[in-house]
């Protein structure tokens, strides 16, 4: 314990580099399959095939090994960030399309056909009605999503890419030595923070922005 406290003592300002480092490439790549995710939901819940195979598509991006992702995406992006968040946007589409579909299908038929019957078209019955009830359900595929991110976001290493699993291999690379231990200790110390700081910032987000009428 006493090594492991010196350790961080010693190279505190460098891990919170890297643990921002790593933070911030979690939620570029949150936001950006934020924004695709609920884009293809909201495109193909309406139809069975291209909802199926959006499903489908996403869900085989979930099982491919990271390692392997990496490998596959380094002779087309390169070294870097680019090849990382292009791999935690394919593995944070799942949750966030899978909850945006369930959401937008779950919205009561008759709430609907209420607001058709009041004269709103399609895209604002979207925008007023199915999306702000359907809410709560896609914050939370985008809360898995960001969980998800944060671990395999250590992986990016392999391919240049930043955060704290530069410092997980480091410490793989030269096990057995004296700092191994308290280095690879602290990299994964760094990800549960980042971790439950962002389940966290999910959870009030989802209070703020969930109306009222439809919390749990």
């Amino acid at each position: 314990m006493d090594v492991f406290l010196e350790y961080l003592a010693d190279q505190g300002d460098r891990l919170f580099a890297l643990t921002l480092e790593h933070a911030t490439i979690v939620l570029i790549s949150v936001t950006l399959a934020t924004i695709l995710g609920v884009t293809i939901g909201v495109l193909t819940y309406r139809t069975g095939a291209p909802r199926r195979m959006a499903l489908r598509i996403t869900g085989i991006f979930l099982t491919i090994p990271s390692f392997a992702l990496f490998g596959l995406l380094v002779p087309v992006l390169g070294l870097g960030t680019t090849p990382a968040i292009t791999a935690l946007v394919m593995y944070g589409l799942l949750p966030i399309v899978r909850n945006t579909v369930v959401g937008l299908r779950s919205v009561d038929p008759a709430v609907v056909e209420s607001a058709q019957g009041m004269g709103m078209g399609r895209y604002r019955r979207l925008f007023r009605i199915e999306l702000p009830l359907a809410w709560p359900v896609i914050i939370t595929g985008v809360r898995v999503a960001a969980v998800i991110t944060v671990g395999i976001a250590a992986i990016a290493a392999v391919v240049n890419g930043p955060g704290l699993g530069k410092d997980i291999f480091r410490a793989l690379a030269r096990f057995g030595s004296p700092v191994s231990v308290p280095q690879v200790l602290s990299a994964i110390l760094g990800i549960i923070i980042i971790a439950i700081l962002i389940d966290l910032t999910f959870v009030l987000v989802s209070r703020l922005t969930t109306s009222k009428g439809i919390r749990a």
